[in-house]
C-alpha cells in the first residue's frame, strides 16, 4: 500500500567529503547527526572505495569486495534511526555490481556527498509484516523542534 499523505516537503542540502580510509557508513551517519536530519536522503555521490560490503538481493549475508571501485551511484534515505542505501560500483575492467550498503565500506582516494533534506518531514524505522524488515515510514513533523 503506497502512503502518499506525508510526502510533500521543501529541501535544503549538505555537502561534504570523505577521505581515505574513512568508513561510508559512518561518514553518512556523522553528516546525520551533526546537521541534525531527520528525513535525508543522497542527493549525488562520487567517489572510489578500496573496500566494500554489499548485501545482494535475496541473499542474508554480506559480501566483501578488496580492490579499487569506482562509485557509480550511491542512492538511499537516512535519519539518526538509521539508514537504507544501496551502491552499484565499477571495477577497473567496467564490470559493475550493486546491493545493499553494509558496515565496513571503506573510501579509496575520496567519497564527495550531497546529503538532502527534507525538513517539513521525519523519517523512521518501523516492522514491516509484509516484508519483515523494519522498513521506512514518513511523518510529518508537528512541531518546531522538528518532532
Amino acid at each position: 500500500m503506497t502512503d502518499l499523505n506525508n510526502a510533500g516537503s521543501a529541501g535544503r542540502f549538505f555537502a561534504f567529503r570523505l577521505f581515505p580510509g574513512e568508513d561510508l557508513l559512518e561518514g553518512i551517519r556523522k553528516a546525520v547527526r551533526s546537521e541534525g536530519v531527520r528525513a535525508g536522503f543522497v542527493a549525488a555521490a562520487v567517489g572510489s572505495l578500496s573496500r566494500a560490503c554489499l548485501r545482494y538481493a535475496g541473499k542474508p549475508d554480506g559480501t566483501i569486495l578488496e580492490g579499487c571501485f569506482e562509485t557509480v551511484s550511491l542512492s538511499g534515505t537516512a535519519e539518526e534511526g538509521g539508514e537504507h542505501l544501496h551502491a552499484s560500483l565499477s571495477d577497473p575492467e567496467g564490470n559493475v555490481v550493486g546491493g545493499h550498503v553494509l558496515e565496513g565500506c571503506v573510501v579509496r582516494t575520496t567519497m564527495e556527498i550531497i546529503l538532502g533534506e527534507l525538513p517539513e518531514l521525519r523519517f523512521s524505522r518501523e516492522y514491516c509484516p509484509s516484508s519483515t524488515y523494519m522498513e521506512l515510514a514518513v511523518h510529518r513533523r508537528t512541531n518546531e523542534k522538528g518532532e
